[in-house]
């Protein structure tokens, strides 16, 4: 009479022994996004936060933010580079979070896999926990689920959530800014996050390219700079509003530099960016060439060099200027704020990019 063996997990393609080896790795970069009002450690069904800590507001608010870093990640899986994509993804969350003013508290984070290869999740919870820690927040808990059949052993993506908190007379947004505001950029470190599907149709299928291949005009190979993470803005932001008068930010994602700006704008006013005050990084003109992408098309789908934008009153630039120039992040005056008069949108660019 012959024997069967029945079914279990790990015939299924889930190995929870990997799970738990990824668990034990990933445990000191959490430890090292710890704040004070975090109880407890990694390893509960949730994480805690001292709320307690609130009490020094008078009418604190909580802002909340989920985001992921779209098809950038294949770009980390082709390259077998994983401790970036965290960065990319701390940024897309927490730079939501500080528009409105708010500082990160805490964020959580998701990483679904075809198969669990614990060096790999660590790698990934590495990059999350060094993105907190620039960004001042704590990673408090996660998730990481093995996919089988539904993923490639090679496939992965990120998913992650964060709060932060403001108090209610400091929030920022629309209804502060005036006639007369300067709009400041904050320069990108790249692409950012953003527009992955259209970069990957054109440097791969459209121009034949490949991640190991050196691009003089971009000083190092393509993958490398298909992979520079996102800038995290977070305490930049916090600290331009302690040091000048902050009316709103606005964080450049998809859509583009003019769509995202339109959203903080409020009705009968206006923003005009001078394209001529910056000069874009040679990725966008390489994708822009490659791809004959018309101007218009890449400025609705990059950020074309600026990751933030900050809504200042006059007054206030210099401040703004010089606090970030003493924080390393290059930042100029891009427009400024008029009546909206007969325009139809609430942002827009003109004139050309300096050379």
């Amino acid at each position: 009479m012959s024997q069967t063996t029945g079914a279990s997990y790990a015939s299924a393609g889930v190995d929870i022994e990997a799970g738990d080896r990824a668990v034990e790795l990933m445990k000191e970069w959490v430890k090292k996004t710890q704040r004070p009002e975090v109880l407890g450690g990694l390893g509960g069904f949730a994480g805690l936060f001292d709320a307690s800590a609130l009490k020094r507001y008078e009418r604190p608010l909580l802002a909340s933010a989920t985001d992921g870093v779209g098809t950038k990640v294949d770009i980390a899986r082709q390259m077998g580079v994983y401790d970036t994509i965290g960065h990319d993804l701390v940024a897309m969350v927490m730079d939501d979070i500080v528009v409105c003013g708010a500082e990160p508290l805490f964020m959580t984070d998701y990483i679904c896999v075809g198969k669990v290869h614990p060096e790999r999740v660590a790698a990934i919870v590495k990059g999350i926990a060094e993105g907190c820690v620039l960004a001042g927040c704590a990673l408090v808990g996660g998730e990481t689920a093995e996919h089988p059949g539904l993923l490639g052993p090679d496939d992965f993506d990120v998913a992650g959530a964060g709060t932060g908190v403001v108090e209610h007379d400091r929030l920022l947004g629309a209804d502060r800014i005036r006639t007369g505001d300067a709009v400041i950029a904050m320069a990108s470190s790249g692409l950012h996050s953003n527009g992955y599907s259209l970069v990957r149709h054109v440097v791969f299928d459209r121009a034949g390219m490949k991640l190991d291949q050196r691009v003089e005009e971009l000083g190092r190979t393509l993958g490398e700079e298909l992979l520079e993470p996102t800038r995290i803005y977070s305490l930049d932001c916090l600290a331009l509003t302690r040091t000048s008068e902050v009316h709103a930010f606005s964080h450049i994602t998809g859509g583009g530099l003019a769509a995202n700006l339109a959203r903080v704008i409020p009705d009968g006013l206006h923003a005009t960016v001078d394209r001529s005050t910056w000069a874009p990084g040679a990725i966008f003109d390489l994708v822009g060439t490659a791809g004959q992408v018309e101007r218009l098309e890449l400025e609705k789908t990059l950020n074309m060099g600026v990751g933030m934008m900050a809504v200042v009153p006059a007054e206030s630039v210099d401040a703004a200027l010089t606090t970030l120039a003493d924080r390393g992040l290059d930042a100029w005056v891009a427009g400024e704020i008029t009546e909206r008069g007969d325009k139809d949108s609430g942002a827009e660019l003109v004139g050309d990019y300096a050379k």
